[in-house]
């Protein structure tokens, strides 16, 4: 990435991934075509890596959300590729983060209309290799989504 255009072109799409190619050549002074090649070039550079949509609550079956720390045993290489290769797997896990801090990671896990958080947490997080604690946060409002 190396103009202002493509720099204002990823901003937008990061806001409105929608936009079409002429809204976008609109908004950065280009062509319809033009924006659409400049589009084309980042996907090829790896600058956007794909494109989304952003469900509601209600969209994804209305889910409980919980947020878990986890701590692992140790923080050596082969401990956290160990954790990371499992917890790909886990289809309740939504996101997973290495954090800074305290825990080594944090999960956004959601729990669908007849699951139950207990069994996930028994049966799959806390077997999951390397992990001592794990510390659950059930989310009672999601406020904002972006």
């Amino acid at each position: 990435m190396s103009t202002t255009i493509e720099r204002r072109i990823l901003d937008l799409l990061a806001a409105n991934s929608d936009l079409t190619s002429a809204e976008l050549g609109d908004a950065v002074g280009l062509s319809a075509s033009a924006a659409h090649r400049r589009v084309a070039q980042l996907r090829e550079s790896g600058a956007i890596t794909g494109y989304r949509a952003v469900l509601s609550q209600a969209a994804r079956g209305d889910p409980s959300i919980v947020l878990v720390n986890v701590t692992l045993r140790d923080q050596r290489k082969e401990t956290m590729a160990a954790f990371e290769a499992e917890i790909v797997e886990c289809p309740q896990v939504v996101q997973c983060f290495l954090m800074s801090g305290e825990a080594d990671y944090m999960l956004h896990v959601e729990i669908r209309r007849g699951e139950t958080f207990e069994r996930i947490h028994r049966e799959t997080l806390s077997q999951l290799p390397g992990v001592t604690r794990l510390a659950s946060h059930f989310v009672i409002r999601e406020v904002i989504r972006r």
